[in-house]
């Protein structure tokens, strides 16, 4: 059975930084293409990075240059370190896993496997 666990969440004045984590059980985090999405309050949720297979990373453009995708396949953990915080990145953030084709690793891809997600507070 697949899991993922997010970590990391919390408050944090604009301007400052988190990383976040998620860790996943079940199946090699090197199998899928890999995402976090956040939803803000009366938002809808949206893609903010993904990580192909082969570790090729895409951002939404409102993250670009702050935020960083990685992972470290020995732990089977995702992350994403979020630099540059500001109010408007105030959501609740969610991991998320895709097995099939997982080189083809778009922002927004349908994805098959989600943790339950961790808030991230960004205040001014």
């Amino acid at each position: 059975q697949v899991q993922l666990v997010e970590s990391g969440g919390g408050p944090v004045q604009a301007g400052g930084s988190l990383r976040l984590s998620c860790v996943v059980s079940g199946y090699p985090v090197n199998n899928y293409c890999l995402g976090w999405f956040r939803q803000a309050p009366g938002k809808e949720r949206e893609g903010v990075a993904a990580l192909s297979s082969g570790g090729n990373p895409n951002y939404a453009d409102s993250v670009k240059g702050r935020f960083t995708i990685s992972k470290d396949s020995t732990k089977n953990t995702l992350y994403l370190q979020m630099n540059s915080l500001k109010p408007e990145d105030t959501a609740i953030y969610s991991c998320a896993a895709a097995i099939g084709t997982p080189w083809n690793c778009p922002i927004g891809r349908a994805m098959d496997y989600w943790g339950k997600g961790t808030l991230v507070t960004i205040s001014s």
